[in-house]
């Protein structure tokens, strides 16, 4: 193993234990006597007053603002990898795809099961279908050569793949009302980010100038704020090669605040759940459909998807890897943190229970898959490794670092 792998497989371990710690603080805080002071922090408004919402507290900043910059990060890497990276071959995407639909169709199933009825809970049924690979990469990162490269780098594709379904789902089904003339001016600024990249504008200052742009127009049109961040990420140029990419260099610019600063507060801010009512909060529909949708959905349709592809001969056996293996990062598409956390929050914008039921379930969820999936990969004889995995290996660590959704 390389130095340059063991140092970016240190910061990928260490980024996850970071969003481990603030997610735990916060568990902390909210149930605890600094409940009041947490809940006031996140209350407390600040900065100039925006449009259609006036002052922003932390968790609007965090969730509008900051976020903006994990999906431009999202954006980045999915563009990367769709005409540079592991996506950029119709071979090499089909069993991602097939994979990512699995994950997120039947998660919703199993959450629809379980609020069927109750026509405000089931606004939620998306809440279980993201993989949160911060999280899971975190895992792999403890797990080490027990992962083969092969798994490795599926669950990132899964992951890039799921990114883009996470991001079409928040634009099409959680935007309540829609400013036309604010939509219009923002699809205008893209246009023109457009045309700078036609005409072979490669300094980045006017990118991120008509980013800013962009997303204050997409937050006063009434479409949620951080799709501006994925459309900006597409109108960057990628350049001829990775020496001359303001694509790439956006992208290990933004990386380590994201993985360390932006996710962590993401958080701190979202995962402050209080557990008074023990075990029967989770009895309720709503934890009940997230915690299920992501520990069950996520193994049934991710590992579904991929053995009726392998089966039916769409795609073949992925190298080194055995089904335990592939049942494993099955599991570990369970993990559902951040992005299940934030869509929770604007499934339900006026229910607070429904919230922090929506949190129980993900925090729950996505422990039990984690730990599903730690033993199954952890407890699988490995399989042979040459220097073609090593290799491997080296790419899985630099690119995982731009990934965290």
């Amino acid at each position: 193993m390389s130095a340059n792998h063991q140092k970016l497989q240190a910061q990928e371990r260490l980024a996850g234990i970071v969003l481990m710690v603030a997610a735990l603080a916060a568990l902390v805080a909210a149930n605890s006597p600094l409940a009041g002071a947490y809940d006031s922090l996140l209350h407390t408004k600040f900065g100039p007053a925006m449009p259609r919402f006036g002052k922003f507290d932390l968790a609007h900043w965090v969730a509008d603002g900051a976020m903006a910059v994990f999906f431009l990060l999202i954006g980045l890497e999915v563009k990367r990898e769709w005409y540079r990276g592991r996506l950029s071959q119709a071979a090499d995407r089909r069993l991602p795809i097939l994979a990512a639909i699995g994950g997120m169709l039947v998660p919703a199933l199993v959450y629809a099961f379980a609020d069927w009825g109750d026509a405000a809970h089931l606004r939620g049924w998306a809440i279980p279908a993201a993989t949160d690979i911060a999280f899971a990469i975190g895992v792999l990162a403890i797990l080490g050569r027990h992962a083969p490269s092969s798994i490795k780098l599926l669950l990132v594709s899964i992951a890039v793949v799921d990114d883009v379904g996470a991001v079409a789902i928040i634009a099409l089904v959680y935007t309540a009302s829609i400013d036309i003339v604010a939509l219009t001016a923002a699809l205008g600024v893209l246009a023109g980010m457009a045309v700078m990249n036609m005409l072979g504008v490669r300094r980045l200052w006017p990118y991120l100038i008509a980013a800013l742009v962009l997303w204050f127009l997409v937050l006063a049109s009434g479409v949620h704020s951080t799709i501006a961040g994925v459309l900006a990420a597409l109108a960057i140029p990628l350049g001829a090669n990775k020496d001359d990419s303001p694509l790439r260099d956006l992208e290990h610019a933004i990386h380590p605040w994201v993985m360390f600063g932006v996710v962590p507060l993401f958080g701190f801010t979202s995962a402050g759940v209080a557990l008074g009512g023990g075990l029967e909060m989770l009895r309720q529909p709503v934890a009940l459909g997230v915690m299920l949708g992501l520990f069950i959905g996520k193994q049934v349709g991710v590992f579904g998807a991929i053995w009726a592809a392998i089966r039916l001969r769409l795609v073949p056996m992925p190298a080194g890897a055995n089904w335990r293996h592939l049942w494993g990062a099955a599991a570990l598409c369970g993990i559902g943190f951040t992005m299940s956390l934030f869509i929770g929050a604007l499934a339900f914008p006026d229910d607070k229970s429904a919230v922090e039921a929506a949190k129980l379930g993900t925090l729950a969820g996505s422990l039990l898959s984690a730990g599903v999936g730690y033993a199954l990969l952890r407890f699988t004889p490995e399989a042979e490794r040459d220097d073609e995995e090593d290799e491997a290996d080296d790419v899985f660590a630099g690119t995982a670092r731009t990934k965290n959704a």
